[in-house]
């Protein structure tokens, strides 16, 4: 079903280069005031090969120097493509924002692509044009996957762990401590025995795209314009029918999920008694909230409860929080949120949000911090969904509304390239 691949990574040697140096977030977490600083950590950090140092020059770059610098640091020996097709390996270890430890596993492969429409690969998220345009020149210009797609299977046994944990005991693997105080460890997967194993059990599974819908769909445009110029026959794979992807197991222990909050901005809040008859089939519950330092712990008592239906707090930064829930319902919760709360209840058509109107924040205090300072009208705070709701979305053919699910940690890019070579 799942048609996964080794491939002939570039990767950095890092006997010439410090491995903590050179990874940075992904291209769609880096603020723009934080560019400068990746690109002064060091002349090799991952950042050069991923944006612009200022984003007012990305709408007139054509990325031409983001190949040349690629080119320098191959010649130079900085970057290394390894001599046969493997997989690689990554684990990351983290903690929550409650101090929990978890660690995450998974690995790197050469993942077909196929059309949404086939059923392999499934998305979760509606995307936005400017970013694949974006991502489409990068594309060009490089000719390799610079950045990974992040999938999700489904493994409830967890059946590549010990693979893959195997690999990453071995002598080849490097590790470094990022930004956030992640720890990641890579290496390649060499054996051959192991890369028939990954192999063979991907295939039976579908992939969810958890993050890189943009950049999934931008190398599935760019697939099409190599296939439109006619100079290779379509039955004999190319380089660019397939996309760097990293690939985890959704039901693992270290799968953290967190939620997106919302920030409603040009909206009338309305009254304690509007409310009731706004949303007649919630109940709802009034809190004190003296501060938004308080946030985390109100949220744990009053909301994380209700997991099992659709729920939300409300925040207009007066001093009160209001707990709604109603009851369960076969729909996910952000979807009844979205129709029944925010379009419905707060009159925010889906054209009122794309433009704009709804803002997204990951942490609930910065959001609770913004509704204060008068940048938003109204905050709502929202439980997690579950890799179920995930999966169980994708398979009906639907998506999510946009910015619904944040799987964390993020991927960083540096790790390992993929060029459209043979």
């Amino acid at each position: 079903m799942t048609n996964i691949l080794p491939f002939k990574g570039l990767r950095f040697d890092v006997s010439k280069t410090d491995l903590k140096d050179i990874l940075v977030p992904p291209y769609d977490v880096v603020q723009p005031e934080e560019r400068s600083l990746y690109y002064e950590r060091s002349p090799y950090n991952a950042i050069r090969l991923e944006l612009t140092r200022d984003k007012s020059d990305e709408d007139l770059t054509d990325y031409s120097e983001v190949r040349q610098t690629l080119d320098n640091w191959r010649n130079e020996a900085v970057l290394l493509r390894d001599e046969t097709p493997l997989y690689y390996a990554l684990r990351q270890r983290f903690q929550s924002s409650e101090g929990d430890s978890y660690q995450r596993l998974g690995f790197f492969g050469a993942l077909r692509l196929e059309p949404y429409e086939n059923s392999i690969v499934l998305p979760h998220e509606r995307t936005l044009a400017g970013p694949k345009r974006d991502r489409l020149k990068i594309l060009r210009a490089t000719q390799a996957n610079m950045s990974s797609v992040m999938m999700l299977y489904e493994d409830r046994a967890d059946t590549l762990c010990s693979v893959l944990d195997q690999a990453l005991c071995g002598a080849e693997a490097v590790r470094a401590i990022d930004d956030s105080g992640i720890n990641h460890t890579f290496c390649p997967l060499r054996d051959p025995e192991m890369i028939s194993e990954v192999t063979s059990f991907m295939a039976n599974r579908q992939v969810v795209i958890a993050d890189g819908h943009h950049r999934y769909e931008t190398a599935l445009t760019y697939r099409d314009e190599r296939r439109s110029e006619g100079s290779t026959e379509l039955d004999v794979e190319q380089p660019w029918d397939r996309t760097l992807a990293y690939f985890t197991n959704a039901f693992s222990e270290g799968s953290l999920l967190l939620p997106i909050h919302r920030l409603l901005k040009d909206v009338r809040v309305p009254r304690l008694n509007e409310w009731k008859s706004l949303l007649p089939n919630w109940s709802m519950l009034e809190v004190r909230l003296s501060s938004p330092d308080n946030l985390d712990s109100i949220l744990n008592d009053y909301l994380s409860p209700l997991k099992d239906r659709p729920a939300f707090a409300a925040d207009d930064g007066t001093g009160s929080l209001l707990i709604f829930h109603r009851n369960p319902s076969a729909s996910v919760s952000i979807r009844v949120i979205h129709e029944e709360v925010i379009e419905g209840a707060l009159g925010l058509s889906e054209s009122a949000v794309r433009d704009g109107a709804l803002g997204f924040k990951k942490s609930v205090k910065i959001a609770a911090r913004e509704v204060r300072r008068g940048s938003a009208a109204l905050g709502l705070y929202l439980n997690a969904l579950t890799p179920d709701d995930v999966f169980r979305v994708t398979r009906s053919g639907d998506v999510l509304p946009q910015k619904s699910t944040f799987f964390y940690p993020k991927l960083p890019s540096g790790l390992v390239f993929r060029p459209h070579e043979v």
